[in-house]
């Protein structure tokens, strides 16, 4: 009894347009992304990385000119999804970007909890996502928020809807 070999994992050109298709849609292709000023900084799917500059438009506290916490749950929401999305790549290794990125539409936020730790002042911040369970319907992460001088500001945990 032979056991069937894994399917070939994608070529390096089409692995690269596939993180060019995933830095386009998070960077430009979802409006919101735009306001909240998300820029992809890694999509290595063992650490997904966000990064985005303090900007008067974001600022909750006035007084202390301090990052709104909304702002905060909104980033770690995408960074859950993005998070996420690497992963069902990385699992499904052998499909080109063309197959692949329809996965991706079904997705959605079931749950999000956001856990405030320290005030969000800082020039710019970074979010990173661990993917704590894969199933073949929902998804789990684990979210952080740094400031620049590597303060933790904020925890999350998510579930979606990935199929």
């Amino acid at each position: 009894m032979t056991t069937p070999s894994p399917a070939p994992r994608r070529s390096a050109e089409e692995q690269a347009k596939l993180e060019a298709g995933f830095k386009a849609l998070f960077e430009r292709g979802i409006p919101f992304n735009q306001v909240l000023g998300i820029e992809v900084v890694s999509t290595d799917p063992a650490n997904p990385r966000f990064r985005f500059r303090m900007r008067p438009e974001l600022v909750g506290a006035a007084s202390h000119g301090q990052l709104h916490g909304g702002v905060t749950a909104s980033v770690l929401d995408v960074m859950a999804g993005f998070a996420l999305m690497l992963a069902i790549a990385e699992k499904h290794a052998h499909e080109p970007a063309a197959q692949l990125m329809p996965r991706f539409q079904r997705m959605g936020t079931l749950d999000l909890r956001i856990d405030y730790l320290r005030r969000g002042i800082g020039a710019w911040f970074e979010a990173g996502a661990t993917v704590t369970r894969l199933g073949g319907r929902i998804g789990s992460t684990q979210m952080t928020l740094h400031a620049d001088d590597g303060t933790l500001i904020a925890t999350g945990a998510a579930s979606f809807v990935i199929g």
